[in-house]
């Protein structure tokens, strides 16, 4: 049976090219009276959260560098680098014979000066005292004969010799009372004999503090709990004062220095909590503080130094790593938020939005708040019905229709 003339197949091509021209010019016509179909952004109330993403590394707030006060060959290392020591564990020893002989010297002449001043107290001053009181009583016997002298040559029955003669014994006996008496008080405690073996007691002492200093510091030990980081010293060498021979980071307080771009400078203020994270082990996060903030800023990197706390230190952070750092500037928990593709100018004092009202692009100037990862809070210029064009959308005019298609949602 044979088809319809007008559904020979040599009449089907035709006929479907008509029907396409027919329909494109019917979308064609739809679109110049009612506009392109766009894909538009809407906004969302909620939770909005901001904040400020740097990276630096681990420091310490100080290092300690370890080094020798003496010169003198290496005689042991105990340690090694990366080791945890605790303060007062000997990280260095230096060769001490000479020392040690100087610290026994040095003990000696305590020693001898001890045995001096107890000479003094002992034997010198009880001597001193009897030989005083032999003194005293030789006196008054020369005295008595000068005496007795005196009345003889007087009443003529002996020779002005005589009285020469007890004279000279007398002024004899003056003179070893005198040195007597000197004698004992140089030997009690305000004397001049005792206050020099004092002085000699108190100089040998002082040397032998010195020898002691000095042997200690053939032995180098730490000062605080802490991690070797560095080491420059072997068995053997001949180390002087001035190299730093070790270096140790303090244990207990670590700090995170990082570099903030100066334009976010505004939202950062002491005590700020933050989250750490090292690159070593990304998911494991900690929690860090805002500590310090440089009133500078480094005018080659526009950027500004911030150090944070880091306040429950994990296990396996250690010195240098590199690290990111998230830190909370803002939130509102009732935020009007829009897509940050939606906002244009978003940089400048005018930001501004593409919003599409009756079917019609129209231009709204917004005032922008927070701004999180992906949304952005509007403060002012839009309510929550209202849809916006995206930004990279620069073909659509103030006042050209459209046709708003919802499928996309900001994200926080």
């Amino acid at each position: 049976m044979a088809l319809p003339g007008f559904l020979n197949k040599r009449w089907l091509l035709p006929v479907f090219v008509l029907a396409g021209l027919i329909l494109l010019s019917g979308l064609i016509f739809s679109s110049s009276l009612f506009g392109p179909r766009l894909e538009v952004f809407t906004l969302q109330r909620g939770e909005l959260v901001q904040t400020v993403v740097a990276s630096g590394r681990v420091a310490t707030p100080a290092r300690v560098d370890v080094g020798t006060q003496i010169t003198g060959r290496v005689a042991a290392v105990p340690v090694k680098e990366g080791q945890t020591v605790r303060a007062g564990d000997l990280l260095i020893e230096l060769a001490a014979a000479d020392e040690k002989a100087a610290l026994e010297l040095a003990q000696a002449n305590v020693r001898q000066a001890e045995v001096r001043l107890r000479q003094l107290q002992q034997l010198t001053q009880p001597t001193a005292e009897q030989v005083l009181v032999q003194a005293q009583a030789n006196l008054i016997n020369v005295d008595k004969q000068y005496q007795r002298t005196r009345e003889l040559v007087a009443e003529g029955f002996v020779g002005k010799a005589q009285l020469d003669e007890a004279q000279r014994a007398l002024d004899v006996a003056r003179s070893q009372l005198k040195s007597a008496q000197f004698q004992l008080q140089s030997s009690k405690p305000d004397g001049s004999d005792y206050q020099l073996a004092v002085a000699g007691l108190q100089q040998a002492k002082a040397n032998l503090a010195a020898a002691q200093a000095k042997l200690e510091h053939t032995r180098i030990t730490a000062v605080v709990d802490g991690v070797l980081i560095a080491r420059d010293v072997e068995r053997g060498d001949i180390v002087q004062p001035g190299k730093i021979l070790m270096v140790l980071s303090p244990a207990g307080f670590s700090q995170l220095v990082v570099q903030i771009d100066e334009k976010n400078l505004r939202y950062i203020r002491m005590g700020q909590s933050a989250f750490g994270v090292t690159d070593a082990y990304p998911g494991q996060k900690f929690p860090v503080q805002v500590a310090y903030i440089n009133p500078g800023v480094d005018a080659q990197r526009g950027s500004v130094n911030v150090k944070l706390n880091v306040l429950k230190p994990p296990l396996f952070l250690t010195q240098d790593m590199t690290v990111s750092v998230e830190i909370e500037v803002a939130r509102s928990q009732n935020a009007l938020s829009l897509n940050v593709e939606a906002i244009r100018d978003a940089s400048t004092l005018h930001p501004w939005v593409m919003a599409v009202v009756d079917g019609r692009a129209v231009r709204r100037p917004v005032t922008i708040g927070i701004r999180g990862d992906k949304s952005v809070e509007i403060a002012s210029g839009l309510d929550q019905h209202d849809v916006v064009l995206p930004a990279t959308n620069m073909t659509i005019e103030a006042g050209q229709r459209v046709r708003p298609v919802v499928t996309k949602n900001p994200q926080s």
